[in-house]
């Protein structure tokens, strides 16, 4: 009677080894399995880090020092005192991608003028291969000052050059531009000409299949300066994630009839437009355009609630944006010069008591009659580097221009400090 009940207790027994030696077999499997998938992963995410630093480095060995020629391969009027400059390089080569948003360099021999001119313009199209595209407005004299000169730079782009001419340009550069790989969306802010940078953001999101979404407002005075209109319908059909809103100030009669069609809304682009079309303020914000229009857009979304560190604007010459509204840079100690402090300029052999009303130790330097060469009074093309000889500056904005140790960008820069400089 014992052996029987002793034998089935055995196979019992027998059974649960068996039971748990197939399951912990199962267990080390599937532990195998979710190896050699996270090995899978590891191999993938590696893969993608390699394919990215060396897409990186070649891009890098594209990209040049200095000055390069190149040529211009087409010039066609956009809108009214609008032309874009289609630039291919002069050597043929490939040309290194730019971050959508950056601007080119120019040195411009004009006629007339005892030396080079330098100016900034921001890319207008997405990134190629083989060719720049910038876009220049005419700049006329103002409405109450008909007989002031014409800009001086807009009009020999307009006036003197054409297909065929060869210019001076630097590799693209900037810190106002925008990362088509990140989901966030983003409100693009475009004023008149100001549209260039925020047209090449869009078609880079268009042309990528980013799926980053995209509200984009353009605001001009009526049809008539309303560039790029066929490429921006064209950047709404077909990507979804792109919405075009486009305001007239002033609709002329032939416009009035295509509202709806040609654009959106009569006024301005502000902050209530802007809202109406938002359902947060959880955006990323690209302003460009005439610097009163970036100040008030920039005081409406702070008031809104729109964190600084989210909007961003670029503006190039001396109408920028006031340096209390743009996004304070690192420097050495943080802190700007008090009226106590002196700046030396060694070469001039004049020390002067710094005025704390001064913009900048450009404007600084011309006021005390010491000239310093100058280009694009933004910091972005390097035009009026000065080394330091002794003490520290602090920078009003980000600057795009590469600086060696020791050097400062004067348009930008206040003394930190008793301060000698090379001027």
């Amino acid at each position: 009677m014992a052996d029987a009940l002793i034998l089935p207790l055995g196979i019992t027994l027998v059974g649960l080894v068996a039971v748990r030696v197939g399951i912990q077999c199962v267990t080390a499997l599937r532990q195998q399995a979710r190896q050699h998938e996270q090995s899978q992963m590891v191999r993938e995410l590696l893969r993608q880090r390699i394919g990215e630093a060396t897409k990186r480095q070649q891009q890098n060995m594209l990209a040049w020092n200095g000055y390069r020629k190149f040529v211009i391969a087409r010039k066609v009027e956009e809108a009214c005192d609008i032309c874009s400059f289609y630039l291919v390089p002069h050597d043929h080569k490939p040309l290194p991608r730019f971050r959508p948003g950056q601007y080119l360099t120019f040195r411009l021999n004009i006629p007339g003028r005892d030396k080079p001119t330098v100016r900034c313009y921001s890319i207008s199209a997405g990134p190629r291969a083989d060719l720049y595209r910038v876009t220049v407005k005419r700049v006329c004299p103002p409405r109450d000052m008909p007989n002031a000169p014409p800009g001086l730079v807009s009009s020999y782009f307009h006036e003197q050059l054409d297909e065929g001419d060869i210019l001076d340009v630097q590799a693209p550069r900037g810190q106002f531009f925008l990362e088509p790989e990140q989901e966030r969306p983003a409100v693009l802010i475009a004023g008149g000409v100001g549209v260039t940078p925020l047209l090449s953001m869009a078609q880079t999101i268009a042309e990528t299949d980013s799926g980053r979404e995209i509200l984009f407002f353009y605001g001009v005075r009526n049809g008539n300066d309303h560039a790029f209109k066929e490429e921006l319908e064209q950047l709404t059909q077909g990507h979804a994630n792109i919405r075009l809103v486009v305001a007239y100030s002033q609709p002329t009669r032939d416009d009035a009839a295509r509202e709806g069609e040609a654009f959106h809304h009569v006024g301005r682009v502000d902050i209530e437009l802007i809202k109406g079309y938002l359902q947060s303020t959880n955006y990323e914000f690209y302003i460009c355009g005439p610097a009163a229009m970036m100040e008030t857009l920039n005081q409406q979304l702070a008031k809104w609630g729109v964190a600084t560190h989210d909007i961003k604007m670029e503006a190039f010459g001396p109408a920028t944006v006031s340096k209390a509204l743009l996004k304070p840079a690192a420097s050495d100690t943080g802190t700007v010069a008090e009226a106590t402090c002196t700046v030396t300029f060694t070469r001039s052999g004049k020390t002067c008591r710094w005025d704390a009303g001064a913009e900048n130790l450009l404007d600084f330097a011309a006021a005390n009659g010491i000239r310093i060469d100058s280009g694009c009074r933004a910091g972005n093309c390097g035009t009026c580097v000065i080394a330091i000889k002794m003490g520290r500056v602090a920078y009003a904005t980000e600057h795009g221009a590469e600086l060696e140790e020791g050097t400062c960008l004067t348009c930008i820069a206040a003394p930190d400090g008793d301060l000698e400089i090379d001027a």
